[in-house]
């Protein structure tokens, strides 16, 4: 195995799990938004590979975004990460619960 296969595999392992690590987090308040870099900065992970996962998770339908300041509903490619705050919606609560299931989130 060369080393951009190996490099690929690593990343898409730590995609999987920081889903996971993202979609917990964001769970903590449960009914409450949770400031994004507030998580970033709680998991440690690197701002490119929570941005990955915070979009894949709000694409997926796992995340309700919005602007913290105008509390209107946001995305990453219309805001800036550090101005976003999530939180779970209901198919979000069903991953976490083990009712739904996702290869790419990590439980």
């Amino acid at each position: 195995m060369d080393k951009e296969t190996l490099n690929r595999r690593i990343s898409a392992g730590n995609f999987v799990e920081n889903n996971g690590s993202v979609l917990r987090a964001v769970n903590i308040l449960k009914t409450k938004f949770n400031r994004l870099k507030d998580i970033k900065y709680a998991l440690n992970i690197d701002k490119n590979d929570i941005e990955n996962s915070v979009n894949y998770l709000h694409e997926a339908g796992y995340l309700h975004l919005r602007n913290s300041e105008n509390r209107q509903p946001s995305s990453l490619s219309d805001d800036d990460f550090d101005a976003l705050e999530g939180k779970l919606t209901a198919k979000g609560i069903q991953l976490l619960a083990g009712v739904i299931q996702d290869e790419c989130v990590e439980i």
